[in-house]
């Protein structure tokens, strides 16, 4: 009987209803009724030889469960064996279940789970084919502007695929599990296969995604967390360590050491070296807490490129120049970070002269129609690099290579400039002016430190007027004409590293970091907002997760005061790297933003030196060293053991036991407490400590100085007694300064 008038064709379901056990032969088959994605559960006895897709009746025991799937559970018995499946809903288009076995008819080994999958569309349409990921263990389908992703944890034993459910039963009935020629990566019906010997236990989620942002709430299962996710710190700076040692190497050519972006293909594709601006200046930084030497000879590598006109140009191999055009100016600011990590002030001499020239040169030559404010171009008539003169060129020095963030703004070939004022950029310059005024004050040269926070002060202001889009309530790229541009990256935070947001511009930023439709989701950060037409392509910088953007973001939540959101960012990060990291001990350059993987497209290199910047996140969200809160030392109360690593004390551990916090420079306890919080601008010297105290929420919270008694101590209402070698502090809901003497 056809619909009639008063029938609710499938794509008028309420998208909270949208998943459902809608078959009514199979209470363990859910389709998502919208788009005709069924997942079936199924299983096969080897010791009965008899497969099953749980059809209802005495095998099926349904249990509780919501009206619209938000949740439910049932009990499936097939020879003797019984597995409890619960199913949620996450959002309107995930489905996630899990499945415990609490009896066992035969040797887990010989009984099989089967998640069977298969894509039908309303109206009659082919199935769609599902294609499976080895590597990853991931199986996705798409059609037209939907996308479907299915993950297990864990992944699955094997994937076969079949014609239909038919051929499958006999398959196993006939061949049983030994079977292999089903096996294969693309098919209508996939089943993703789990014996209970290996799998007792495990979870699923299949998700879609439409309108031109397929599955932008598809996630990996998660895994549960850990008991003392601080304990992570130490593996995480291991990482770091591990990648930059493995890719410092020598140049022949010009006789030096230096840290490659990959051993894999620099010096074979580019005359035996290459050095590419911001890549090298991350990995001096990465090298800091470990090597000062080695973090110096990446500094030399860049700055020795300087041109004539005073950039720092974008690309120096062994085949070609790009002197025309510069990369995102995040050096000052580096430079700054290393020397607060270290105390070397030849570090700073050896940089300050040159950033300040590359500084200036931005303002002479990339501000294209004088309106103050910046733009990413090529400068014309200079060198002869590939692509000079082009709007691939002038795209080539954000870094950003492909971003759909440019893909409105026009190249004018006279200015030698995109005809958009990029967010990003005058985000990141108006930080690399704060930062060289800092370097030039330390150095003695007040007037340059002057004239530089002048500029920055009105560049701040700038960026919050006129690069704030009211309407969006977001900051974006602005076309000369006055037009936002549609596309929004995650540079569109960077006002909040600049500290040029105003607080209800941070607070409507916060708000787009948590939309999964813009920048949530459970892996983070992609590299355009989820919602986009270009996220769904998947390729370089339109979709991908690239960590040079996760590190400059982390650090605006920070300066902004967001610590929860910062804190959840590192842990994010961590998390997606240490899943290829902990497996293939791979250190990707990028990674999908969706499933989380690395390896699913050929445009991702497996070892690459800014891949680090994941770990060193979470390394820097425990201990870090930054311009606005100096050194820093996060402590939740969880174990925690950290270093040895640089700090502006020294060679330093930082453990955590017991709830315990302690600080042991060159061997030496000199620092221990209880609290539990930020403790800040952390001084550490020989006859002083000093540092400011996070808020003491409870009675009980103390600070010692490992077994010294101070002789001199200046704290404003917090001590309330001395105990033995430690003083104890009032509860205050305010941080406060300590400085104590020993001499």
């Amino acid at each position: 009987m056809a619909l009639g008038a008063t029938g609710l064709p499938e794509a008028q379901v309420p998208r909270r209803r949208a998943w459902n056990s809608w078959d009514s032969v199979y209470p363990a088959e859910f389709v998502h009724l919208p788009s005709g994605v069924k997942l079936g559960i199924a299983a096969y006895s080897a010791k009965h030889n008899a497969f099953t897709r749980f059809p209802p009746g005495s095998a099926v025991r349904l249990g509780p469960r919501d009206v619209d799937l938000e949740g439910a559970s049932l009990t499936l018995s097939h020879a003797g064996t019984e597995i409890v499946l619960t199913l949620s809903l996450d959002g309107d288009e995930r489905l996630a279940g899990e499945w415990r076995t609490i009896s066992f008819g035969e040797w887990g080994l010989r009984f099989w789970l089967l998640l069977v999958l298969r894509w039908d569309p309303p109206g009659g349409e082919p199935a769609a084919a599902w294609r499976f990921d080895p590597e990853s263990g991931g199986l996705a389908a798409a059609r037209e502007d939907e996308t479907a992703v299915c993950w297990t944890v864990p992944a699955p034993l094997m994937a076969t695929f079949h014609k239909g459910w038919d051929g499958l039963q006999q398959e196993l009935e006939r061949d049983g599990y030994f079977f292999l020629e089903s096996r294969g990566i693309e098919g209508e019906l996939a089943v993703l296969r789990f014996n209970l010997e290996e799998c007792a236990e495990g979870r699923f989620s299949i998700a879609l995604g439409r309108q031109g942002a397929p599955a932008t709430a598809v996630e990996r299962p998660r895994p549960p967390p850990p008991t003392a996710p601080r304990e992570a710190s130490q593996a995480a700076l291991a990482a770091v360590r591990d990648v930059i040692a493995w890719n410092t190497v020598w140049d022949p050519v010009n006789r030096r050491p230096y840290t490659s972006l990959s051993r894999h293909w620099v010096a074979q594709k580019f005359g035996g070296w290459g050095v590419w601006l911001d890549d090298i200046f991350y990995h001096a930084l990465m090298a800091s807490p470990f090597d000062l030497d080695v973090a110096r000879e990446n500094l030399r590598a860049v700055l020795a490129g300087q041109t004539p006109a005073g950039n720092l140009p974008c690309l120096l191999t062994g085949n070609d120049a790009w002197v025309d055009r510069s990369q995102p100016p995040i050096c000052s600011f580096v430079l700054w970070l290393i020397y607060q990590r270290s105390g070397a002030i030849d570090i700073l001499e050896l940089g300050y002269r040159a950033l300040l020239a590359n500084h200036d040169w931005w303002w002479r030559m990339r501000d294209g129609n004088g309106d103050g404010l910046l733009e990413y171009g090529t400068s014309p008539g200079v060198g002869e690099g590939l692509y000079r003169g082009t709007k691939l060129a002038a795209k080539d020095e954000s870094s950003m290579d492909n971003s759909p963030t440019h893909d409105e703004a026009v190249l004018d070939p006279r200015r030698g400039t995109l005809d958009c004022a990029d967010v990003g950029l005058n985000s990141l310059i108006a930080l690399d002016g704060e930062m060289l005024a800092k370097i030039a004050r330390r150095l003695g040269d007040g007037a340059t430190a002057g004239r530089l926070e002048a500029r920055v002060a009105e560049l701040r202001a700038r960026i919050a007027d006129r690069l704030w889009d009211p309407e969006r309530q977001v900051f974006a790229n602005r076309l000369w004409s006055g037009r936002f541009v549609r596309s929004l990256a995650p540079t569109s935070f960077y006002p909040l590293l600049a500290g040029a947001a105003r607080p209800d511009q941070a607070a409507a930023m916060l708000r787009l970091l948590a939309d999964p439709r813009k920048f949530g989701g459970h892996w983070m950060l992609p590299s355009v907002a989820r919602d986009d037409p270009a996220f769904p392509e998947n390729v370089y910088w339109r979709g991908r997760i690239w960590p040079p953007l996760n590190f400059l973001v982390w650090h605006g939540l920070r300066r902004a005061g967001f610590e929860r959101e910062a804190a959840a960012l590192a842990d994010n990060g961590y998390r997606l790297f240490m899943g290829e990291w902990r497996r293939f001990r791979r250190c990707p350059e990028n990674f999908n933003a969706v499933t989380g993987a690395a390896m699913d497209q050929p445009d991702t290199d497996p070892f690459y030196g800014w891949g680090a910047l994941m770990p060193y996140i979470a390394v820097a969200d425990c201990c870090d060293c930054n311009p606005w809160g100096g050194w820093e030392i996060r402590h939740d109360g969880t174990p925690l053991h950290l270093g040895p690593m640089l700090t502006p004390a020294g060679s330093t551990v930082i453990e955590s036991i017991d709830g315990m916090l302690g600080l042991r420079v060159a061997g030496e306890t000199c620092l221990e407490t209880n609290l539990v919080g930020r403790l800040a601008e952390i001084e550490i010297e020989p006859d002083r400590v000093a540092l400011t105290l996070p808020p003491v929420a409870a009675e009980g919270r103390w600070i010692g100085f490992g077994g010294r008694l101070p002789k001199g101590l200046l704290l404003s209402g917090q001590v309330r007694s001395l105990s033995g070698d430690r003083l104890l502090l009032y509860p205050t809901p305010e941080p406060r300064r300590l400085e104590a003497r020993f001499a």
